[in-house]
C-alpha cells in the first residue's frame, strides 16, 4: 500500500472511532435519567453521598442527588449531538478546525471535571475521565494533524 491509501485507511478509522465515542455519549445521555436510581449505581451514589454526609445521608440529599444525575444526562446528549455536528464536518470537509474544537473541548472540559470529581474523592469519575481522553485525543490529534497536512499539500 502507498503512503497515501495507508493514510486514507487510517483515517477512515480513526473517523469511525470519533463516530462511535459520540454514539457512545448519546447512548449514556439517553440511559442516565433512566438508570441513575438502579442498583447497579448504588455503590457510586453512596459514595459520593459518603464525601457530603455522615450516613446515612438524608433522604432528600438522595433525591437531589437522582434528579441531578438525571439532569445531566439531558446535557450529555446535548454534547454528543454537537460532537457529532463537529465530526460530521472534520469527516466530510477534513476540517482541521473541526477535530481542534474537539480536542479543545476535551482539554477544557477533563481538567476542571477531573478537579472536582477529585475535590470529593469521586474517584471512579477521575478515571472515567482518564480513559475518556486516553480514547478520544489521540484519533483526533491524527485527524486534526492528517487534515491540516491534506489542505496544505492541496495548497501546493
Amino acid at each position: 500500500m502507498t503512503d497515501k491509501i495507508m493514510a486514507n485507511t487510517t483515517r477512515t478509522w480513526l473517523v469511525r472511532w470519533i463516530y462511535l465515542a459520540v454514539a457512545a455519549h448519546l447512548v449514556v445521555g439517553v440511559l442516565l435519567p433512566l438508570l441513575s436510581g438502579a442498583v447497579l449505581f448504588d455503590g457510586y451514589r453512596e459514595g459520593i453521598l459518603r464525601f457530603f454526609f455522615d450516613m446515612p445521608a438524608p433522604a432528600g440529599a438522595r433525591a437531589v442527588q437522582l434528579w441531578w444525575m438525571s439532569l445531566f444526562g439531558p446535557t450529555v446528549q446535548a454534547a454528543a449531538i454537537w460532537m457529532l455536528g463537529l465530526a460530521v464536518m472534520g469527516d466530510q470537509q477534513k476540517n482541521a478546525f473541526a477535530w481542534a474544537m474537539l480536542i479543545l473541548g476535551l482539554l477544557v472540559w477533563a481538567p476542571q471535571d477531573m478537579a472536582i470529581s477529585a475535590q470529593a474523592h469521586c474517584w471512579a469519575n477521575v478515571a472515567l475521565d482518564v480513559v475518556a481522553l486516553l480514547l478520544m485525543l489521540p484519533p483526533l490529534f491524527f485527524l486534526c494533524k492528517a487534515d491540516l497536512n491534506a489542505k496544505r499539500d492541496t495548497a501546493k
